[in-house]
């Protein structure tokens, strides 16, 4: 598995609905909420990359405002703790919900955190190697057959096996994509699922201004 995320979704209801629907991109707009985001930096625009790829390198945010949803994918929200997000991140999304998805094959870990009014409601982080970091918040009902053995990672062995979960955790980032915005990134490719490729975003370099005072 090679698929990686890091990115924080905001939606006034249902993201997976106002992305199927393929909006329009608001140029104007994911400039100003890029900017609000990451205040003090210079943002360079560098072209457009498009929802597959969420997993923008340090110096670079990638982002797009539509009607009803906006995604921003930057290093910030590739926290072990998603629950700790700062503030001024979920403060963005107003009243209505804000996702953040993030994982990294390398490592085999996922992690996922949902807000709704600016509450906590969910969150969730797991890696093989240091097991649940952290567990806040009622399981969401597409996690429930994971959880209950009904995925078993396919490359585990059963006998002797001492894997720390009934399922691999990228399957569930997997299913998280898909349940919360409708596409996927790697595994059996639903064709009714909308194609990321699909959804354009915004890329700027990233940049703090360096400040000289000449006498």
């Amino acid at each position: 598995m090679g698929a990686k995320t890091w990115m924080l979704v905001f939606s006034d209801l249902n993201a997976r609905e106002a992305l199927a629907a393929k909006p329009s991109l608001d140029r104007d707009a994911s400039l100003k909420l890029a900017s609000t985001l990451f205040p003090g930096e210079r943002l360079e625009p560098i072209g457009d990359g498009d929802l597959s790829y969420t997993c923008p390198p340090e110096n670079e945010v990638h982002i797009g405002c539509f009607q009803s949803v906006s995604v921003v994918a930057a290093r910030e929200f590739a926290i072990d703790y998603p629950s700790r997000l700062p503030h001024h991140f979920i403060a963005a999304g107003g009243h209505g919900l804000v996702t953040l998805h993030a994982m990294h094959s390398a490592v085999d870990w996922f992690a996922y955190a949902i807000w709704s009014n600016g509450k906590l409601v969910r969150a969730l982080s797991l890696s093989p190697d240091d097991g649940i970091i952290e567990d806040i918040g009622q399981r969401l009902p597409f996690e429930e057959p994971y959880w209950s053995g009904e995925h078993p990672d396919a490359d585990d062995d059963d006998e002797g096996s001492s894997y720390p979960f009934p399922f691999h955790p990228l399957d569930l980032g997997e299913e998280a994509l898909k349940n919360c915005f409708g596409y996927q990134l790697e595994g059996f490719m639903d064709p009714s699922l909308l194609e990321p490729e699909s959804i354009p975003l915004l890329r700027y370099k990233r940049s703090r201004p360096s400040w000289w005072k000449f006498w």
